[in-house]
């Protein structure tokens, strides 16, 4: 480890965590502005998720494939999102050396994610039912993504992950990771018992009808 990465926090992980926190704050005064006073508590938490979702992937995401295409690496770049990938590159070596199988994940999700939560958040907005299947279509992506990124490190020991600073491990590897990954199940969870009712709902309407 250098003596750059034993540093536990910086001024980066400040303004890389209050850019996170900001991002938040932006997509619950969107489900505010857009979603009527009474709408569900589970669709408002969808759209603020869904939101937040949207924008780390054009933004942060976005910015690491442009840092990590047509040549590039994060380790030779400057800038403030070069910066802020970095920093994570301390906690995950392979953001900062655009590690391929890193890269095809998330060029499937600034390019794929990314429009599909806008596309949701159009849906919710207007109350078109068709969300519950793209939001899991999502989740399921989001959930294989990130198990496509952990499985191959911890099979092999981690050797490109630092477990041995509490900033980097809990709050860079697990926190920043594990909300995509309770989320995504909490929303199909709720998606299915949408589709589930609207189904046999359905099935029973049919029933009735061959009865009669």
């Amino acid at each position: 480890m250098t003596e750059e990465a034993k540093v536990f926090f910086t001024e980066t992980s400040a303004y890389s965590l209050a850019a996170v926190a900001m991002i938040g704050f932006t997509a619950s005064t969107a489900a505010n502005a857009f979603l009527s006073e009474d709408a569900r508590w589970q669709d408002r938490a969808t759209f603020v998720w869904l939101a937040f979702d949207a924008l780390i992937h054009f933004s942060f995401e976005g910015s690491f494939l442009y840092l990590s295409t047509f040549g590039r690496q994060v380790i030779t770049s400057e800038g403030p999102f070069a910066k802020l990938w970095k920093e994570y590159a301390f906690a995950d070596f392979r953001w900062g050396v655009a590690d391929p199988t890193v890269v095809s994940l998330e060029i499937l999700t600034v390019l794929g994610a990314g429009p599909l939560c806008c596309l949701i958040l159009y849906q919710i907005v207007n109350k078109d039912p068709a969300r519950h299947y793209w939001i899991v279509v999502l989740s399921t992506a989001e959930l294989y993504g990130g198990w496509m990124t952990f499985c191959p490190e911890w099979l092999t020991g981690s050797p490109n992950l630092e477990t041995g600073n509490v900033l980097y491990l809990w709050v860079y590897l697990v926190f920043m990771n594990i909300i995509w990954v309770v989320i995504p199940i909490w929303l199909m969870f709720d998606a299915y018992g949408h589709i589930a009712s609207t189904l046999r709902l359905a099935q029973k309407s049919q029933e009735v009808k061959k009865e009669n």
